[in-house]
C-alpha cells in the first residue's frame, strides 16, 4: 500500500471513529453494556490502529473542552481509550482539537440574509 493511500484510509477511519464513538456516548455515566458495545465497535472500525483512536480521543476531549458538550465528548474519548488507543498520543491531540476549536471560533457567524416570501401563482 503507498503512503497517499495510506493517508487516504487514515482520512476516511477518522470520522467512522468519531461518529461511532459518539453516536455510543452518553450524556451521563454509560452502563457496561453500552460501554461493550461501544468499544467493540471502535475495535472493530480501528483493526488495531491504537494511533487512530488516541487521535480521536484527544480531538474530542481538546476540541469540546469549556463546552456544553464536554461531557459527552469525554465519554466518547473514554471509549476509545477502553477500546486500546495509545495513551501516550493522547496529550499531542488534545492540543490539536484546542487549537481546532479556537480557529472555529475566530470564523464569523454567516450574516443574516432577508428571507424573500414567495407568493404562490394564482391557478391557471
Amino acid at each position: 500500500m503507498t503512503e497517499t493511500s495510506a493517508r487516504e484510509r487514515d482520512q476516511v477511519m477518522i470520522p467512522r471513529l468519531t461518529g461511532a464513538a459518539w453516536r455510543h456516548a452518553p450524556g451521563r455515566a454509560p452502563t457496561g453494556a453500552e460501554t461493550a458495545a461501544a468499544v467493540g465497535e471502535l475495535r472493530e472500525i480501528a483493526s488495531g490502529r491504537a494511533d487512530l483512536l488516541a487521535e480521536v480521543a484527544g480531538l474530542l476531549i481538546g476540541y469540546y473542552r469549556r463546552t456544553a458538550e464536554e461531557l459527552r465528548a469525554r465519554a466518547a474519548a473514554y471509549y476509545c481509550m477502553a477500546a486500546g488507543a495509545e495513551l501516550e498520543l493522547i496529550p499531542r491531540w488534545i492540543e490539536v482539537g484546542c487549537a481546532r476549536a479556537a480557529a472555529a471560533r475566530l470564523i464569523p457567524p454567516a450574516a443574516a440574509v432577508e428571507r424573500q416570501v414567495y407568493a404562490w401563482p394564482e391557478a391557471v
